[in-house]
């Protein structure tokens, strides 16, 4: 039983899920200030829930299809 890999950047140790992480944060602001204009915000019921439904929605795309 192997363990889990690592990437080392700069002598610190980081699992690979971090860097998919900042990948979709990324996206999500990117997003998030592509969004702003249309006024997508005074449509939606409540705006952090659809922020957070938003992020984990880049976060599972990026997941499963692979960064």
């Amino acid at each position: 039983m192997g363990s889990l890999p690592v990437m080392v950047l700069f002598g610190l140790s980081f699992p690979p899920v971090f860097f998919v992480l900042l990948v979709s944060l990324a996206l999500f602001f990117a997003s998030i200030r592509l969004l702003q204009p249309t006024g997508i915000y005074d449509v939606v019921w409540h705006p952090a829930l659809f922020n957070t439904a938003l992020f984990c929605c880049l976060f599972y795309l990026l997941c499963r299809f692979g960064l």
